[in-house]
């Protein structure tokens, strides 16, 4: 049974390559977050102090999917 994904928004904290980076999380976790496919190609490098949002699974909170920069 499909279920959604978790959302929230977090702060780039170190810049990994391209497509790789570390954010924090709202309570204070650092974590792996890779950027989505659709946004891969628009967006190479997202700066260090960037707000993104991100789509977490119920199952692994240690990675994410970046699916939209907030700021």
């Amino acid at each position: 049974m499909y279920e959604k994904p978790i959302e929230c928004i977090a702060e780039v904290v170190e810049q990994r390559d391209e497509k790789l980076t570390y954010v924090n999380l709202p309570n204070g976790k650092k974590i792996l977050a890779h950027l989505a496919k659709g946004l891969a190609l628009d967006l190479m490098s997202v700066p260090i102090g960037s707000k993104l949002k991100l789509e977490m699974t119920t199952y692994d909170f240690e990675k994410g999917r970046i699916v939209e920069v907030v700021s």
